[in-house]
């Protein structure tokens, strides 16, 4: 007799890869979750840094924000 599983053995198993496979995907999906969360807060924090760089017209700060700003939504895309 051949080293072979049997049909319920073999479904058992397909099932655990299955469950796997359906975590790594939640995994990924959490993961952008977050990702998405602290690139919002990134972007906010130097939006309202932006502002406060106008209102008080310190326009090297402004620079520096403005660069930093742009690169932020660069590494986004």
């Amino acid at each position: 007799m051949k080293n072979e599983k049997s049909y319920t053995e073999m479904m058992k198993a397909r099932g655990r890869m299955k469950k796997k496979d359906q975590v790594r995907i939640l995994d990924i999906y959490i993961q952008m979750i977050i990702d998405e969360a602290v690139f919002k807060r990134k972007k906010d924090i130097l939006e309202e840094k932006i502002n406060d760089a106008i209102d008080s017209r310190n326009q090297p700060l402004f620079y520096e924000l403005a660069d930093e700003y742009k690169k932020l939504l660069t590494s986004a895309s």
